[in-house]
């Protein structure tokens, strides 16, 4: 794949997160950064950084709990070491920064 089509890619999926989000119950704040960047923070003030990785080919994800990269496969952006689906990772990492429960459908 070259890098335009990844580019596009990867941001089709980014503007989906930013529909989850906004759909999303939580109380948390969210901003949309150039270069494919999405910031998650909350109350309790800890981030969650999910960003476009160009020269990888990858969509990657920073929590407390660690960094995660995903790949695109089959329709679906999957862990490069686990094939985790991202947004139960995601889900997951909200979850635990949150202290409360989040599923964001993916």
């Amino acid at each position: 794949m070259n890098e335009a089509d990844f580019n596009a890619l990867a941001d089709a999926e980014l503007a989906r997160l930013e529909g989850l989000l906004d759909k999303c119950d939580l109380d948390f704040d969210y901003e949309l950064k150039p270069g494919g960047i999405v910031e998650l923070e909350f109350d309790n003030g800890s981030k969650i950084i999910v960003n476009r990785h160009t020269a990888a080919r990858e969509i990657w994800l920073a929590a407390k709990s660690g960094g995660f990269h995903f790949r695109p496969e089959g329709g679906r952006w999957l862990g490069t070491r686990d094939g985790a689906d991202f947004y139960a990772v995601l889900s997951r990492c909200m979850t635990e920064q949150a202290g409360e429960p989040v599923s964001l459908a993916g």
